[in-house]
């Protein structure tokens, strides 16, 4: 026999998940429904139009796939990229090398415009791409590219790729819900999310929604959507038809969850929440340059629901992660690729972008830091960030 099932408390400051709203957690213990249910139908639409509100469009190609926000990438490449499409992808950090990958499996003709980690993707690079690209279908950038904290200008690359008459791809997996995406306003083609960072839910879900645009080029496409499982044309039926039809079995709990979740970012306002995110970053990292953590990504370029600060030399990553967890019951992300043992992330997403995690985290760190011998005067940290409060 097995234990009850208990885990430690956690607070969750990494790349996600984020702490999820007790609402969501909630409503996540609503009995189940039948997937063609009348009752559930009305339930998957209120979360596409509150997930349309969030987007910030009112594309009716709009709702959540199932599965992450890899599934959520996955789909938008895999329905519009054809063999032979020419595809420009930026790349300043991981995840936008991921959807360089992902492309190519859907057969596309990948050029990438590529940016030192840390920095932001400048105009100019996509314009000269696009200039060197023929067939050109798609251009692609990771709006908050989670693995350097850098949020990434969209308006001038959007215009680009529309005089070239290419659809314009980004990648909202930690912006949404925490900065603007406002997808019609800046005439953004395709975007997609997650469930489980600024929206303040579990990972199980991915928020997507197509412009008309690019429902066009879904539905003349010359080739077969090389995915049953995450086919627009038939999960549209599903979500949208007049006569909804199976499709595969949606998780009923994780629909409740975005829902409420949805619900409870409106009720606070979009404005509100962004400079909420803001605010808290901003106290986050006087804090931390008061301890002589730097920040790792580009000024003027930095995502506010997650910092990358860079490790000072002696101090080992794994062991304050380590101590940040056994002693503090915080948890913070490890570098990624080049940053890899260098850099620490710190998320501030959602339900964790508040007063007292900023705090929390900044004595947890400014005490271990002491005792490993970084030279800094304690109390300076908090000190810093109840400045910016």
């Amino acid at each position: 026999m097995y234990d009850e099932l208990i885990v430690p408390p956690r607070v969750l400051l990494g790349p996600g998940p984020s702490e999820a709203n007790a609402r969501v957690l909630k409503a996540m213990t609503t009995p189940m429904l039948g997937y063609l249910d009348t009752k559930f139908v009305e339930v998957m639409d209120d979360t596409v139009a509150l997930l349309r509100q969030v987007f910030g469009t009112t594309n009716r190609l709009t709702f959540p796939v199932s599965g992450t926000g890899t599934a959520g990438m996955e789909a938008a490449l895999a329905n519009v990229i054809e063999p032979g499409d020419g595809v420009i992808v930026g790349i300043n950090g991981y995840f936008g090398e991921r959807i360089a990958d992902i492309a190519t499996r859907c057969g596309g003709a990948v050029t990438t415009v590529e940016a030192e980690w840390g920095t932001h993707i400048p105009a100019e690079k996509i314009a000269e791409a696009v200039e060197k690209t023929t067939a050109l279908k798609l251009v692609a950038l990771v709006h908050a590219e989670t693995s350097t904290g850098i949020l990434q200008p969209l308006t001038d690359a959007i215009g680009i790729a529309h005089d070239s008459g290419a659809l314009f791809l980004a990648d909202c997996v930690t912006s949404l819900g925490g900065q603007p995406v406002d997808m019609d306003a800046r005439g953004i083609d395709i975007a997609y999310s997650c469930t489980q960072k600024c929206l303040a839910a579990p990972p199980g879900l991915s928020p997507i929604s197509f412009s008309e645009r690019a429902v066009d080029v879904i539905r003349t496409r010359k080739t077969p959507i090389q995915s049953f499982y995450l086919d627009m044309t038939l999960l549209e039926n599903y979500w949208h038809g007049e006569t909804r039809g199976y499709h595969h079995t949606v998780s009923m709990s994780m629909i409740y969850a975005l829902r409420e979740a949805l619900r409870v970012v409106l009720e606070e306002g979009l404005a509100a929440r962004y400079a909420r995110h803001e605010l808290n970053a901003r106290a986050l990292l006087a804090g931390a340059e008061a301890i002589n953590l730097q920040p790792a990504a580009e000024a003027g370029y930095r995502a506010p629901m997650l910092t990358t600060l860079r490790i000072p030399e002696g101090i080992d990553d794994a062991t304050i992660r380590k101590q940040l967890i056994t002693d503090y019951g915080i948890e913070i992300g490890a570098g990624l690729g080049i940053f890899g043992g260098k850099a620490w992330r710190i998320g501030l997403m959602g339900e964790s972008a508040n007063e007292r995690n900023v705090m929390l985290v900044l004595n947890a760190l400014e005490k271990l830091l002491i005792a490993s011998g970084h030279n800094v005067e304690s109390g300076t940290a908090v000190h810093a960030a109840a400045q910016v409060y």
